[in-house]
Protein backbone atom coordinates (compact mmCIF):
# COMPACT_ATOMS: atom_id res chain seq x y z
CA UNK A 1 0.00 0.00 0.00
CA UNK A 2 1.28 3.45 -0.90
CA UNK A 3 1.17 5.98 1.94
CA UNK A 4 2.35 9.33 0.63
CA UNK A 5 3.34 12.05 3.05
CA UNK A 6 1.67 15.44 3.02
CA UNK A 7 4.72 16.78 1.15
CA UNK A 8 4.50 13.96 -1.42
CA UNK A 9 0.85 14.81 -2.11
CA UNK A 10 1.66 18.48 -2.60
CA UNK A 11 4.58 17.68 -4.90
CA UNK A 12 2.37 15.34 -6.93
CA UNK A 13 -0.37 17.90 -7.58
CA UNK A 14 2.12 20.68 -8.32
CA UNK A 15 3.92 18.37 -10.75
CA UNK A 16 0.68 17.43 -12.51
CA UNK A 17 -0.23 21.11 -12.78
CA UNK A 18 3.16 21.99 -14.29
CA UNK A 19 3.14 19.05 -16.71
CA UNK A 20 -0.40 19.79 -17.90
CA UNK A 21 0.39 23.48 -18.32
CA UNK A 22 3.47 22.60 -20.40
CA UNK A 23 1.49 20.14 -22.50
CA UNK A 24 3.59 17.18 -21.38
CA UNK A 25 2.23 13.65 -21.38
CA UNK A 26 0.51 12.53 -18.20
CA UNK A 27 0.33 9.09 -16.61
CA UNK A 28 -3.11 7.59 -15.97
CA UNK A 29 -3.38 8.78 -12.35
CA UNK A 30 -2.12 12.21 -13.40
CA UNK A 31 -4.85 12.44 -16.05
CA UNK A 32 -7.49 11.77 -13.42
CA UNK A 33 -5.88 14.28 -11.06
CA UNK A 34 -5.73 16.89 -13.82
CA UNK A 35 -9.40 16.37 -14.65
CA UNK A 36 -10.35 17.05 -11.03
CA UNK A 37 -7.96 20.00 -10.91
CA UNK A 38 -9.75 21.41 -13.96
CA UNK A 39 -13.01 21.13 -12.00
CA UNK A 40 -11.45 23.34 -9.30
CA UNK A 41 -9.88 26.38 -11.01
CA UNK A 42 -10.11 28.21 -7.69
CA UNK A 43 -7.16 26.12 -6.50
CA UNK A 44 -4.88 26.79 -9.48
CA UNK A 45 -2.65 29.24 -7.62
CA UNK A 46 -2.02 26.63 -4.93
CA UNK A 47 -0.39 24.34 -7.52
CA UNK A 48 1.79 26.90 -9.26
CA UNK A 49 4.69 26.92 -6.82
CA UNK A 50 5.78 23.68 -5.16
CA UNK A 51 8.06 25.48 -2.69
CA UNK A 52 5.21 27.72 -1.55
CA UNK A 53 2.91 24.69 -1.30
CA UNK A 54 5.44 22.88 0.89
CA UNK A 55 6.05 25.97 3.04
CA UNK A 56 2.29 26.33 3.61
CA UNK A 57 1.85 22.80 4.96
CA UNK A 58 1.68 23.98 8.56
CA UNK A 59 -0.73 26.82 7.81
CA UNK A 60 -4.40 26.38 8.54
CA UNK A 61 -6.57 29.00 6.95
CA UNK A 62 -9.85 29.30 8.80
CA UNK A 63 -12.82 28.65 6.56
CA UNK A 64 -10.76 27.49 3.58
CA UNK A 65 -10.69 23.97 2.22
CA UNK A 66 -7.26 22.40 1.86
CA UNK A 67 -7.02 21.99 -1.93
CA UNK A 68 -4.51 19.13 -1.68
CA UNK A 69 -6.72 17.16 0.70
CA UNK A 70 -9.82 17.95 -1.34
CA UNK A 71 -8.28 16.71 -4.59
CA UNK A 72 -6.80 13.69 -2.83
CA UNK A 73 -10.31 12.75 -1.77
CA UNK A 74 -11.54 13.12 -5.36
CA UNK A 75 -8.73 10.79 -6.46
CA UNK A 76 -9.48 8.33 -3.68
CA UNK A 77 -13.18 8.15 -4.56
CA UNK A 78 -12.34 7.80 -8.27
CA UNK A 79 -10.00 4.91 -7.48
CA UNK A 80 -12.52 3.28 -5.15
CA UNK A 81 -15.13 3.39 -7.91
CA UNK A 82 -12.73 2.03 -10.53
CA UNK A 83 -12.11 -1.12 -8.48
CA UNK A 84 -15.43 -1.11 -6.55
CA UNK A 85 -13.63 -1.18 -3.22
CA UNK A 86 -15.17 -1.10 -0.72
CA UNK A 87 -17.62 -3.34 -2.54
CA UNK A 88 -20.73 -1.39 -3.50
CA UNK A 89 -19.14 2.07 -3.61
CA UNK A 90 -19.30 2.24 -7.42
CA UNK A 91 -23.06 1.67 -7.43
CA UNK A 92 -23.59 4.07 -4.52
CA UNK A 93 -21.67 6.83 -6.33
CA UNK A 94 -23.51 6.09 -9.58
CA UNK A 95 -26.87 6.39 -7.78
CA UNK A 96 -25.83 9.63 -6.12
CA UNK A 97 -24.48 10.98 -9.43
CA UNK A 98 -27.81 10.21 -11.08
CA UNK A 99 -29.76 11.78 -8.21
CA UNK A 100 -27.69 14.97 -8.26
CA UNK A 101 -27.12 14.91 -12.03
CA UNK A 102 -23.46 15.61 -11.31
CA UNK A 103 -20.48 13.37 -10.66
CA UNK A 104 -18.72 16.35 -9.11
CA UNK A 105 -21.56 16.96 -6.63
CA UNK A 106 -21.75 13.24 -5.88
CA UNK A 107 -18.05 13.21 -5.03
CA UNK A 108 -18.45 16.20 -2.73
CA UNK A 109 -21.26 14.50 -0.86
CA UNK A 110 -19.32 11.23 -0.70
CA UNK A 111 -16.38 13.18 0.76
CA UNK A 112 -18.55 14.05 3.75
CA UNK A 113 -19.22 10.34 4.25
CA UNK A 114 -15.58 9.38 3.69
CA UNK A 115 -14.35 12.04 6.10
CA UNK A 116 -16.85 10.95 8.75
CA UNK A 117 -15.81 7.30 8.37
CA UNK A 118 -12.12 8.17 8.70
CA UNK A 119 -12.70 10.47 11.69
CA UNK A 120 -14.74 7.81 13.50
CA UNK A 121 -12.13 5.16 12.72
CA UNK A 122 -9.26 7.27 14.03
CA UNK A 123 -11.08 8.32 17.17
CA UNK A 124 -12.27 4.80 17.97
CA UNK A 125 -8.92 3.19 17.13
CA UNK A 126 -10.48 0.67 14.77
CA UNK A 127 -10.34 -0.01 11.04
CA UNK A 128 -12.51 2.13 8.75
CA UNK A 129 -16.07 0.85 8.37
CA UNK A 130 -16.60 0.58 4.62
CA UNK A 131 -20.18 -0.59 5.07
CA UNK A 132 -21.08 2.55 7.03
CA UNK A 133 -19.38 4.68 4.37
CA UNK A 134 -21.38 3.08 1.55
CA UNK A 135 -24.60 3.29 3.58
CA UNK A 136 -23.98 7.01 4.08
CA UNK A 137 -23.52 7.57 0.33
CA UNK A 138 -26.63 5.46 -0.40
CA UNK A 139 -28.71 7.49 2.08
CA UNK A 140 -27.68 10.66 0.30
CA UNK A 141 -28.71 9.09 -3.02
CA UNK A 142 -32.19 8.27 -1.73
CA UNK A 143 -33.05 11.49 0.09
CA UNK A 144 -34.30 14.68 -1.52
Amino acid sequence: MFSPSQADVRRFFCSVYAKALAGQGLEAIEIIANEWMDEHPEYAQDFQDVDAALAAMTEVQEGRTNPFLHLSMHLSISEQCSIDQPRGIRQAIELLTHKRDSLHQAHHEAMDCLGKMLWESQHAGRPPDGDAYIACVQRRATRD
